[in-house]
This record gives C-alpha cells, sequence and structure tokens, in this order.
C-alpha cells in the first residue's frame, strides 16, 4: 500500500465537524478553536440532516470542507439500543456512508472518523489490542451499532485501498466530561453517578443505591483529552490501520463511586443492589500503538470528574 503524503491542516483550512453539538464534536470544536482554527463549519441536525444522502452530497458540494472530523452518530444506552435496533443500525449506516463518500468525491484531504470501544468482540483479551476487531462475537445489546461502526472503518479502510485517500479511524474509550448526558433513564455510569450523588447530596439522603457489586473494572477518558489525541491523529497519522485511544488505565466501578461521592460532597452510605448484574467483568483498551505515535493521556481521573462535576453544576 503506497504511503500517502502528510497532509496538516492549517489555521484557515476548511473544516467540517460533523456531529458539533455532541459530547465528542463540541470538544474537538473547542480544541480547534484553542489552537487558532478559524474557518470551522459547524451545524446542528436541523439545519443539516446527515441521514439524507442528497442534502449531505449538496452540502460538501457547496462547502467543500479540506477536512472532516466524522463524530456525528445516533448514541444510546441498553434500552434505547434494545428498543431501536433498526434505528441504530440504520442512521448510523447513512450517517457514515453519505459523510466518507461525500468526502470522495469532493476532494477532502483527510477525514477522521470516530468508532467507539464497542466494536471489539465481548471476550477480547485484556487490555484490547486492535487487532482484536472481527475476531469474535459482539456484545448483543448494541450489536447493531457495534457493526453500523465496523462499516465505518471498513468504508475509511476501502476508500483508502481503492482511492489512495487519506481516511483514517480512530477508537475511544468510555468518555465523559463536558456536554455529556446526565439522563438517568439512558446516560453511561459516570455522569449518572455525578447526579445521583448530587441529589441526594441536596435532598439530604442518607444513602444511594447502585446496581451490582461495583467490582467491573472500566476506563474512562475525558473528552477534551479525546479531541486532543484527534487533533494530534489528524496532524501526524497517515494510514489505514486503527488507533485506539485511551488512557491505558482502569479502575473499579467500587473506586469510581467513592471517587465521585467525594468530589460531590455526599457524606452518605453506598448500598450495591447484587441482584442486578455486573455487565463485563474489564474493558480496557490497549493504547501502547497511540503512545508510541507520541500521545498520551495527562489529566488524573480525579481532575477531569472535578471538572465534569462543575460544569454540571452550572447547568442545573
Amino acid at each position: 500500500m503506497k504511503k500517502l503524503p502528510e497532509k496538516k491542516m492549517l489555521k484557515d483550512s476548511r473544516i467540517f465537524v460533523a456531529g458539533s453539538r455532541g459530547l465528542v464534536g463540541s470538544a474537538i470544536v473547542r480544541k480547534l478553536e484553542a489552537e487558532g482554527f478559524s474557518n470551522l463549519i459547524t451545524l446542528s441536525s436541523s439545519e443539516l440532516d446527515l441521514i439524507d444522502q442528497s442534502a449531505t452530497k449538496r452540502f460538501f458540494e457547496e462547502k467543500k470542507p479540506e477536512y472532516v472530523f466524522l463524530a456525528a452518530a445516533k448514541v444510546g444506552g441498553i434500552l434505547a439500543n434494545n428498543t431501536y435496533p433498526a434505528d441504530f443500525i440504520y442512521d448510523n449506516v447513512m450517517i457514515e456512508s453519505n459523510i466518507i463518500h461525500s468526502a470522495y468525491l469532493t476532494g477532502v484531504k483527510k477525514l477522521l472518523f470516530l468508532g467507539s470501544s464497542c466494536i471489539y468482540p465481548k471476550f477480547a483479551d485484556q487490555p484490547i489490542k486492535e487487532s482484536s476487531l472481527l475476531t469474535g462475537e459482539l456484545e448483543p445489546t448494541n450489536e447493531p451499532y457495534a457493526i453500523a461502526k465496523i462499516l465505518g472503518i471498513k468504508m475509511c479502510q476501502s476508500y483508502h485501498r481503492q482511492y489512495g485517500i487519506n481516511f483514517i479511524s480512530a477508537m475511544p474509550t468510555n468518555l465523559y466530561g463536558i456536554n455529556d448526558n446526565f439522563d438517568l433513564k439512558n446516560s453511561h455510569v459516570l455522569p449518572a453517578l455525578i447526579r445521583k450523588f448530587h441529589e441526594a447530596k441536596i435532598n439530604n439522603s442518607t444513602s444511594v443505591e447502585l446496581w451490582g457489586t461495583g467490582s467491573p473494572y472500566r476506563e474512562f477518558l475525558y473528552v477534551d483529552e479525546l479531541a486532543d489525541a484527534c487533533y494530534f491523529l489528524m496532524q501526524n497519522y497517515n494510514e489505514p490501520d486503527i488507533v485506539n485511544i485511551g488512557t491505558g488505565k482502569d479502575i473499579t466501578i467500587k473506586e469510581l463511586a467513592d471517587l465521585v461521592r467525594a468530589i460531590v460532597g455526599f457524606d452518605g452510605e453506598i448500598i450495591w443492589d447484587t441482584t442486578k448484574p455486573d455487565g463485563t467483568p474489564r474493558k480496557l483498551l490497549d493504547v501502547s500503538k497511540l503512545n508510541s505515535l507520541g500521545w498520551k493521556s495527562s489529566l488524573s481521573l480525579k481532575e477531569g470528574i472535578e471538572r465534569t462535576y462543575k460544569w454540571y453544576l452550572s447547568t442545573v
């Protein structure tokens, strides 16, 4: 496979951040603005429906972005994935296909596709290497979403192979931070813990009940660090092979709960409902490839949670 020339973004390059209102996209916008990029293209889903092929094609033809961060996706928790599997596979496949193909047709110089750690097999060896992709069965609860994300990876690799274009893919670990979803019905574990402990504190509750035993290990990456890693890859990485993005460190849910409780300032007790399931015992990404390229996470989990809680307080 021929090695592509480096194509670094310039301060006035036209950069499209797809999904700029979401957790990941908004962090990428913050990073680019902080770096002095002045020609960002950001649109809400009401302004541009990325599921609509003709609208997406027309947008690319008119705006002619030179670089694309593909952070747009339909996301949700286990309940949403189980209830609307057709929506999750269709919407995500269409968003990815429309953007990647339109980017190719209009001569985009470089595209970064953001996948998800759920692409890896349910029983992959830990920590999970990039080579684990497609070596085993997926977690059934979010299989349609995972398959859609795998399709995005394979599209980038196929367009790279057939057309020699610089479309790359990265797989982030569990994310948290500014603009996270704190809805207890469908949020992820860390924002849910922040909200539960905060509400228990202001209601003067004596205890908070959490699911499971607290024994599973999970890895968490502050979303602004993800944005920093994405920027690094966009400027320095030009290969079709996927790259994991994470901290390389994990923590038990029990340790996480104790940390969040201390940061929020809740003095009550944690009661573990051990009749509820724990989920996968461990999920940690192997980030040695990204580290060897020259990027490493530097923000502590404690500081990241403190920043997130401060932002959460500004929204309630």
